[in-house]
């Protein structure tokens, strides 16, 4: 069997923990029964030995694939890896859906997205990420006595993502550490109503409210100061036709949304400034993880 699953995309400025949406960049892994385990990882991760000794995707579909079958079987797995790493793009995120999923199907249970989603929040705690990886689109997502309810939004073709990739690894742990302990009620209102305006933007295709809907008091300034050019990367974003210009999770990376007619544009001007940094476009992905 195969499995496709997408990169992500969390917090889109104001939603921390609850609003994502699904990028047309996959990670793919072909499992295959074998008489003796065996691992292959080509792309994002090649030349990382600890992926190989200890790999996360691995771990976790023999615990779920011996759970649900009660057999202890040898398998061979082929990652091929387009997600950047620790850039907060959900490269965890697609790990624990892509092991979860492949278990069940190579376990012989049907795969039922509500089921895997609500796996997946056992190995991550919070459902920004892995709702969208599920079930593609831009997602809402609440947690309710330990499962993950979501509203699904298929994302428009006439939109394009534009992705800022610096070359500086963010871990989401370390990340969090700089977070403040309690916020005040002004932050706390002006998160509540930007995030619930930003879904509504989403939701009634008000794309040229975005960029007022995206803005963040929580965690965006406070996770940019490790990496300063990320406050040049939103302004030029925003001056150069960017809807909207959010760090991608944790970050390091940055999310842009613009219209398809404005790629270009914009893909110029963040190339002719950030030069040492990664400049993705991608399209948007409205299906979640699929299984081939």
């Amino acid at each position: 069997m195969k499995i496709l699953v997408p990169a992500t995309s969390a917090n889109l400025g104001p939603g921390f923990d609850c609003l994502g949406l699904s990028l047309g960049l996959f990670n793919s892994v072909v499992i295959e029964k074998s008489n003796l385990f065996s691992i292959s990882i080509y792309g994002e991760g090649s030349e990382n030995l600890s992926l190989k000794k200890n790999n996360i995707f691995v771990s976790i579909f023999n615990e779920v694939y011996q759970r649900l079958s009660g057999k202890k079987d040898a398998f061979r797995f082929i990652f091929e890896n387009k997600i950047p790493l620790s850039r907060g793009l959900g490269s965890s995120s697609a790990v624990i859906v892509g092991a979860i999923g492949a278990a069940f199907e190579m376990a012989g249970f049907r795969v039922e997205k509500q089921k895997i989603l609500n796996e997946a929040l056992k190995y991550e705690n919070h459902p920004d990420n892995i709702a969208p990886a599920v079930l593609g689109g831009f997602v809402v997502s609440v947690v309710e006595n330990e499962n993950v309810l979501s509203i699904k939004k298929p994302i428009d073709e006439n939109l394009s993502a534009i992705i800022v990739v610096p070359n500086v690894f963010m871990n989401t742990e370390q990340s969090r550490t700089t977070l403040p302990m309690s916020l005040s009620l002004k932050e706390c209102v002006f998160n509540l109503s930007h995030s619930s305006f930003l879904t509504a933007c989403f939701l009634e295709k008000k794309y040229d409210l975005l960029a007022i809907a995206s803005k963040d008091l929580i965690h965006q300034t406070r996770r940019m100061k490790n990496l300063p050019e990320l406050f040049e990367v939103q302004k030029c974003a925003l001056e150069n036709k960017a809807l909207m210009s959010t760090l991608s999770g944790s970050g390091s990376s940055f999310f842009n949304l613009v219209y398809k007619e404005d790629v270009k544009y914009l893909k110029q001007r963040l190339e002719q400034k950030f030069k040492d940094f990664k400049i993705l476009v991608l399209e948007f992905d409205n299906k979640g993880f699929e299984i081939c």
